[in-house]
């Protein structure tokens, strides 16, 4: 029963200009307090709340509710009051006050931060999207919360405290791509979170604070369900682990970091064969091998792990331990070599058996001969990811056109696609579009800049033109290679269902971004980098941005003095100029870097130096 608190405001809320008779006082009415108010005899309206509570139960999606409230204030504070679940899109969208005093039942919280682009080293590590102001708040409002989810946040060992003990019935944390934290962070939640059942750490940047966390857990039974630690880049107490991993009966996912090795590997999955998923860690070669006298049986110890359904890791291996996980094949339906240096003989050994593969992910080490037998064997498939091993690597990879085609003539059902590739056709994208009419993601990363379809030598504006065409239930577009403003005049006239569109060394002119702008009603995030896009393509955006989570821009060619004017015109829009040189820049150079979000609460207060907020 979530909803994305950041799009989903009152009807007041929604004009553009701030109406006078709404205010913060109305909105802490319809939040918490709203539900306390009740009389000996009902009246109507309370009639009316009572019947819509049990209505708006049913609706499980964010949308759904998003639409719900809008309908009326009675709906509005109904929708309030049933709320479980809380999703912040962005982290300065909104306060964690407003959100406390609105919604006064949420056992879990989903909140991002940075931007995703981020990711790219595009933003500086102090930029901000701090955790602990949120924790804080919640601290006070939610006493039932069970459920934590933060997404590019910086998190502090103090709010992992915080979390910790604040919330007697906490059960899940998840935090992806978050820093700040360390060991003694997670050694607290261990230690106090009882009832946890998921603790999962997904590409984190984790302190080893030289604290044996893994010790800290009750030594009774635990409730873990989840634990994933793959990211923690620092030495474990595999004792410790290993006891905890045996008083874990509802351990169903299990995701080793590289210091775990074989031998270990193979106790661990001995005490836990129930698991479903598993992050094998470093899988390869350790010195603890030569203290064994006879190497384990792991394809035995693999083979009664009979409800293994993903697998994962597999970092450094020999091809004896590789053949392993035979047994298991066949019932996989996702499989995770985005970190095993292995190649496409080994790729079509393994995949030979996994007729039941609906996820893999995979470094174009794989080769095109390895897609092949892909698409060949895994018919179901419904998300492929392709990683680039070097990408400076020359003209001619190791993954092109071939291979992608080979996918789109094998895999008809697939729904998402990420592919990085030194070159690529038209021709292959089109074929594409067209035997997967049901991709809801499709990114090409076409790596160096601007490379047209390497047979003929044009643009790619066709290939990218028939996927927004053909593939109707399309949400999330990549750019890349040679693009002009034909490309984006499609997605414009196409694009309808478009939520996020990323565009990388690309586009002709402002008009492209334009015909973008103006096409897609549904455009959620926008991200561009070293893109030719000016002033004129960000004034056509006006009627857009209020509608949007954020647009980022880097590399571009927009104007500071255009910045300005746009958030003098939108003043609930949150204009953040993003620049290194603290002695700043003439009012009309081209800023370096843009990011642009609506907020309910205006400008955020802990902007770095090198955040000029306009």
């Amino acid at each position: 029963m979530g909803a994305d608190v950041c799009s989903e405001m009152s009807p007041e809320e929604k004009a553009p200009i701030p109406i006078p008779s709404s205010s913060d006082s109305d909105l802490g009415d319809d939040g918490a307090g709203a539900g306390n108010h009740y009389y000996a005899r009902p009246c109507p309206d309370q009639v009316l709340e009572n019947v819509l509570e049990n209505v708006l139960c049913f609706l499980t999606d964010r949308r759904d509710r998003n639409a719900a409230a809008l309908v009326c204030k009675a709906w509005y504070r109904v929708e309030a009051m049933t709320r479980s679940e809380v999703f912040i899109g962005n982290c300065y969208a909104v306060s964690p006050q407003r959100v406390s005093r609105r919604f006064g039942r949420v056992k879990s919280v989903s909140i991002k931060g940075k931007p995703r682009f981020a990711d790219f080293s595009l933003l500086p590590p102090d930029w901000g999207a701090y955790f602990s102001r949120w924790v804080a708040a919640m601290a006070e409002a939610y006493c039932a919360l069970e459920k934590v989810y933060l997404k590019r946040m910086f998190v502090t060992d103090d709010d992992l405290v915080v979390l910790s003990r604040s919330f007697p019935n906490f059960k899940e944390l998840i935090l992806v791509c978050c820093e700040g934290f360390g060991t003694s962070g997670l050694s607290v939640v261990a230690s106090q979170c009882r009832q946890i059942k998921v603790l999962d750490l997904l590409e984190c940047e984790v302190v080893d604070n030289e604290v044996d966390w893994f010790s800290s857990f009750p030594e009774d039974k635990t409730c873990l369900e989840s634990l994933i630690f793959d990211c923690v880049d620092c030495e474990v107490n595999f004792e410790a682990l290993e006891q905890l991993v045996a008083r874990s009966p509802s351990l169903k996912k299990l995701g080793l970091n590289r210091f775990v090795s074989p031998e270990q590997l193979y106790r661990l999955i001995v005490r836990a064969p129930q698991l479903t998923h598993l992050g094998t860690g470093a899988y390869g070669p350790f010195e603890i091998l030569a203290t064994v006298e006879h190497e384990p049986d792991y394809a035995s110890a693999f083979a009664a792990c009979k409800s293994l359904v993903s697998l994962s890791g597999f970092r450094d291996f020999f091809p004896d331990h590789l053949r392993a996980i035979y047994p298991i094949c066949a019932n996989l339906t996702s499989l995770n070599f985005s970190y095993a240096s292995i190649y496409y003989e080994q790729v079509i050994e393994i995949i030979s058996h996994c007729h039941k593969l609906q996820v893999f992910w995979v470094l174009d080490s794989v080769c095109d001969e390895g897609l092949k037998a892909v698409a060949a064997t895994c018919r179901d498939l419904r998300e492929l990811r392709v990683f680039p091993v070097d990408p400076q690597e020359a003209a001619d990879g190791p993954v092109s056109e071939v291979g992608l085609l080979a996918i789109a003539e094998g895999c008809r059902k697939l729904q998402s696609i990420l592919y990085f590739c030194q070159k690529m056709t038209n021709a292959a994208v089109v074929a594409m579009s067209k035997n997967c009419p049901d991709l809801m993601v499709f990114r090409l990363c076409i790596m160096g800049r601007h490379r047209p379809d390497y047979l003929t030598g044009k643009p790619m504006d066709e290939g990218f033109g028939a996927i927004v065409k053909n593939c109707k239930s399309l949400t999330r577009l990549a750019l890349s290679g040679l693009l002009t403003d034909q490309a984006f005049g499609y997605i414009g006239q196409y694009g309808k269902s478009l939520r996020t569109l990323s565009v990388a060394f690309a586009g002709g002119s402002d008009t492209g971004l334009k015909h973008v702008l103006d096409g897609c009603p549904k455009l959620q995030k926008l991200e561009v980098r070293d893109s030719p896009f000016g002033d004129l393509a960000l004034r056509a955006g006006l009627h857009r941005f209020y509608n949007m989570r954020f647009l980022w821009m880097s590399s571009c060619k927009a104007s500071r003095e255009c910045c300005e004017k746009i958030a003098r015109e939108l003043p609930r829009l949150v204009v953040e100029v993003i620049d290194r040189d603290e002695e700043g820049m003439d009012r009309n150079n081209e800023v370096d870097t843009l990011y642009m979000y609506r907020s309910l609460d205006g400008p955020r207060t802990d902007a770095p130096k090198f955040v000029h907020i306009l």
